[in-house]
């Protein structure tokens, strides 16, 4: 289960763009809380501290203490050249509410997949799984194994055993998580033999009309 974060906040006294850029030039970053049918609470937080909460890698799926409010991060703004955060929107929850959450995936079990052993590359198409869970019960990471898999094959989320109390947020569709690929020489060498047996085919014909 991931762990719970406090941060330290204050509230923001003034809003707008002026406000916003004065507190990030001290190195502050403005932030929202709103949800639970309550006005939105404006803050802002020291960058340093939100950072090393970024740097984590499961930021988005831990539950965030903000002076005594439970909440749960929903979107981190970037600046678009220097990547800093500057904004964050958090969302208030319940000690038990129901929420959707993305939780990075662990892939396991390379050495007993035939496909990956015989050179095989595998593609991981989602690095996250979105999951509903209850807030007190959010997975840090969900765990795949990749045994069995062989060349071409494609491994979805109806063969994963998800952690206890979560289900996928996507129910319509057995979508696709990760596929076991041909490398790019091993690509080449089997079009180069189908190109040469074709070509011996041809002669053979070439022969026999002659």
């Amino acid at each position: 289960m991931s762990d719970q974060l406090t941060l330290a906040a204050e509230t923001r006294d003034r809003v707008g763009k002026g406000a916003s850029r004065a507190l990030r030039r001290d190195g502050r970053v403005p932030a929202v809380i709103y949800g639970q049918n309550k006005e939105p609470t404006s803050i802002h937080l020291e960058e340093k501290a939100l950072v090393k909460a970024l740097g984590t890698g499961h930021f988005m799926n831990t539950v965030v203490m903000l002076n005594g409010e439970r909440t749960l991060p929903k979107d981190v703004h970037f600046h678009p050249v220097t990547d800093r955060p500057v904004h964050v929107d958090f969302l208030r929850i319940g000690a038990h509410s129901t929420v959707t959450v993305a939780v990075p995936v662990a892939f396991v079990d390379e050495d007993l997949a035939p496909g990956i052993k015989k050179g095989g590359v595998l593609n991981v198409v989602r690095h996250e799984l979105e999951l509903v869970c209850d807030a007190a019960e959010i997975p840090s990471e969900v765990t795949i194994s990749l045994k069995g898999l062989e060349v071409g094959e494609s491994l979805h989320i109806s063969a994963v055993t998800l952690p206890k109390g979560t289900q996928s947020a996507i129910d319509d569709r057995d979508f696709t998580i990760a596929t076991v690929v041909a490398p790019s020489a091993l690509k080449s060498a089997e079009g180069d033999t189908s190109t040469e047996a074709t070509e011996t085919t041809d002669t053979a014909e070439d022969a026999s009309d002659a």
